[in-house]
Order: C-alpha cells, then structure tokens, then sequence
C-alpha cells in the first residue's frame, strides 16, 4: 500500500461512517419526537452535546478560539445544527423518517443551483438540469402515490428551508476557512446552537416534559445527541476542510435508501410499489446529475 492511499481510506472511512450517521439519523427523530415536544428534544440534545463535546475538548486538549474569525465559523457551523435541524424536528411530525431523507436528499441539486445562481462558482449543463427535472418528477410521484400516508406540504417546505440552511452553512465555514481543528469547529457550533436553541425555551415552556419516555425514544435522543450532534459534526467539519461542497452534500444521495430500508424495517413505514418506482427515478436523476462529475474524476484517475 503506498503512501497516498492511506489519507484516501481514511476520508473514505469517515465519509461512509457520515452517512451511515445520517441514514439512521431521521428515523432516531421520528423516535425522539414521538412523546416529548420536539422543541424540548432538540433544546435537551444541543445543551447535552455541547457539555459532552467540551468534555471531549478538554480531554483532547484542543484549543477553543473565540477570536472575530473563529467565532463567524462557529456560527455558520450552527446553521447545520440549529438551523437546519430546527426545521427538521418540525418536519418529522409531517414526514415519515424515510420520506425526510429523500427529500433531504436534493441537497446536492440545492448546492449545485445555489453556486451556478447566487454565487457563480459552478456552470450546470443540460445533462444535470435534466437531471433536477427527472428526481423533482420522481419526488412528486412519490406524494402523489402517498396522498393517505403521513405526507403534509408543510413537511416538505419545512424540508426545503432545511436544506437551504444546511448547504449555506457548507459554504459559509468554506469562505471563512477558519484555522480551527475539527473537533473546535463542532464544539464552537454546538455552543452557539445551544445558545440559539434557549430563545425558543419562553415559547414551549408549557410542553416542558414530565415523564420519562420509552426506551425506543430514549435510543433516538440519545444517538442524535451523541452520533448526529458529535460524531457527525467531526466528521462533517474533517471533510469540508478537505472535500468541495458537492462532494460533501453527495453523501446525502447514498442515505434516502438506507433510510427507507431502516424506516421500513424498524419503524413499519410502508412503501408501495408505485412509490418504490418514484424513489428509483428520484435516485436516477440525482445520478444524471453527478454523472458528468463522476466521470471527469474517472478519466483523471485513468
């Protein structure tokens, strides 16, 4: 093995643990949300990973910076985190786990309009536009095959808004390019969400919890706390340093299928036939897209 494959397996390894995170993440949710607020879940979760994730910063020794530089990138981290993930914990009470992967799986179509559009760094070609128009098709498919399951158009645009957030946020930490370590990053994130996240405290207090869920919603809390809000954001921060932003949100392509495996098998989410061909054509477009990409890298390696 030379000496270059070795950085390779590494971002290969933590690339896939990423999405293997946010496969599973929806449905954990889906579980949390089910007999608490979603607001208190997601005020609990921020407030327990930022006090694990100073633990962890102190035990590493890494630095937490709070220079003007440093402290612009742990807000652009937090749309990521209370941004994107606000919108999605109000989303599960419209979307089934596996409906909410697949739709956050447009992220990479979102980033590639947002940089040809707004920021001007990317040129899409027909291929990817028709593309966009094949997985938008095959999406609808799905809702209109889904008309009597748990699908709400407020779940969808509460969807959309998160993705906005997300993809912003992958850009925004890119354009600050902080000289932060991964782990700072996301602890530096997950303060300032945690933070943000106590503003919406005078709003909920009277569905404030006061029994003990189940043990199936205690799994789902506890592996967004500790896997999405840590693990997840270590991974994510180590990858943007190191990856463009397509290639980041690419990930978000492989996860609507294992979500949809794992919402069917674990949380009984049915997926008729109908929209079983919706969720192939959805993939299908999202492969036109990123076909003229995969192949350029191809040819180089060759």
């Amino acid at each position: 093995m030379n000496s270059n494959s070795s950085p390779m397996i590494v971002t290969a390894s933590i690339y896939a643990l990423l999405v293997l995170i946010w496969a599973t993440t929806p449905l954990a949710i889906v579980w949390s949300v089910a007999e608490i607020h979603p607001m208190w879940v997601l005020i609990i979760r921020y407030l327990g990973a930022s006090i694990i994730a100073l633990f962890l910063l102190k035990l590493m020794r890494d630095p937490l910076p709070f220079d003007q530089t440093s402290l612009k990138s742990y807000v652009a981290g937090s749309l990521n985190l209370i941004g994107a993930q606000l919108f999605i914990y109000l989303a599960a009470n419209y979307l089934t786990s596996g409906l909410m992967a697949l739709i956050f799986g447009f992220s990479p179509l979102i980033a590639g309009l947002i940089g040809h559009v707004i920021l001007k760094t990317q040129k899409l070609i027909a291929l990817q536009w028709v593309g966009m128009a094949i997985a938008v098709a095959g999406l609808s498919f799905v809702f209109a095959d889904s008309a009597d399951s748990k699908v709400n158009p407020w779940g969808v645009v509460l969807m959309l808004i998160s993705m906005v957030s997300y993809i912003s946020s992958i850009f925004w930490v890119k354009q600050i390019n902080a000289p932060l370590k991964p782990m700072s990053q996301a602890t530096g994130s997950l303060l300032v969400s945690a933070l943000g996240s106590l503003l919406i405290i005078p709003f909920i207090w009277q569905h404030f919890p006061t029994a003990l869920p189940s043990r199936r919603a205690m799994i789902g809390f506890v592996f967004t706390m500790i896997m999405s809000s840590i693990v997840a954001m270590l991974c994510y921060f180590w990858l943007i340093k190191r990856l463009n932003a397509s290639t980041v949100s690419l990930s978000n392509v492989m996860t609507p299928v294992i979500a949809l495996v794992l919402g069917a098998t674990l949380n009984n989410e049915q997926i008729s036939p109908n929209a079983f061909i919706g969720i192939v054509v959805v993939m299908f477009g999202i492969v036109m897209y990123f076909w003229k990409e995969w192949r350029e890298q191809y040819f180089k390696r060759v």
